[in-house]
């Protein structure tokens, strides 16, 4: 009898996908526990979120984090079903135990920088390193994207506007115990966190559309196929002026090449009329 092959991963690749997202969790625990919590800004998290309640709460931050991801993760379940994958619960409950680690370890810790202002940009670059590797491997730490699903769905809010609108209130939140520096701080936290975020996150992965036209039309376009081992179309284009019939080639290409594109087209045609637009997502769909 012939065994039927199935598509779960194996034990090593399970091992090796939990190595890499506790890796993460561990930098992003890391980021809060030596940057965010000395500088008592609440930025754009659930861990911020922790420490404006630890002012009013007699419990260490570890703990309100758990109990703010378990019952987050319980609305969530309940309001969007299985939106939330094993990944995502696993990270949830990580993180806090991470901090509770980091305080046992460093129970009187207080900042490496002594600047609020500091500690506050460390966090930015640090958590978003952790972030971007959770983002990479389809997962995420839980807390405020479970908010924004939950947004998402009974207010029609755009995902990445929840999330934005989810950061600004836990950073206002901060006005309640906090002077005015802070909240100022923790605003500015979140927005340049949005950032950040997104040149580490989408940045990598952002291509060039380049349409070019040239009368060096055949060689570039072997060039675009052989050198660059990319893809391209070609379009009949028509000039306004003189009604001239002309050929446009377009090339969607990464960051490195791009610019091998763009000094080959300098030495073959430095007369070619060129443009540029920004592509951040493709959709290919095969023939049926």
């Amino acid at each position: 009898m012939e065994k039927i092959k199935t598509a779960c991963p194996s034990w090593r690749e399970l091992a090796r996908e939990a190595a890499i997202l506790t890796a993460a969790i561990a930098i992003i625990s890391a980021a809060v526990f030596f940057f965010l919590v000395p500088s008592h800004a609440a930025v754009s998290s659930i861990s911020g979120a922790a420490i404006v309640l630890a002012n009013f709460i007699p419990l260490p931050i570890s703990s309100i984090t758990m109990i703010l991801n378990v019952a987050l993760l319980l609305a969530g379940f309940a309001t969007c079903g299985n939106a939330f994958g094993v990944k995502t619960v696993y990270t949830s409950i990580l993180l806090p135990v991470f901090l509770g680690i980091l305080e046992r370890v460093f129970p009187n810790y207080q900042s490496l920088t002594d600047s609020p202002e500091l500690d506050v940009i460390c966090y930015i670059l640090v958590v978003s390193v952790g972030l971007s590797i959770l983002f990479n491997r389809n997962a995420s730490s839980g807390g405020l994207d479970i908010v924004a699903k939950m947004l998402n769905k009974y207010l029609h809010i755009d995902l990445g506007k929840a999330m934005s609108v989810s950061g600004m209130i836990i950073a206002l939140s901060s006005a309640l115990v906090y002077d005015s520096k802070t909240v100022v701080l923790s605003i500015l936290g979140t927005y340049f966190n949005g950032i950040v975020l997104d040149y580490f996150i989408f940045g990598q992965s952002v291509k060039r559309r380049v349409c070019i036209i040239t009368r060096e039309e055949e060689k570039l376009r072997e060039f675009i196929l052989r050198e660059l081992h990319s893809g391209a179309t070609v379009y009949e284009a028509l000039g306004a002026y003189t009604l001239k019939p002309q050929r446009e080639i377009i090339a969607i290409v990464d960051k490195n090449e791009y610019q091998k594109l763009m000094q080959f087209i300098n030495q073959l045609d430095p007369d070619a009329f060129i443009t540029v637009y920004t592509v951040s997502s493709m959709r290919y769909r095969p023939k049926v």
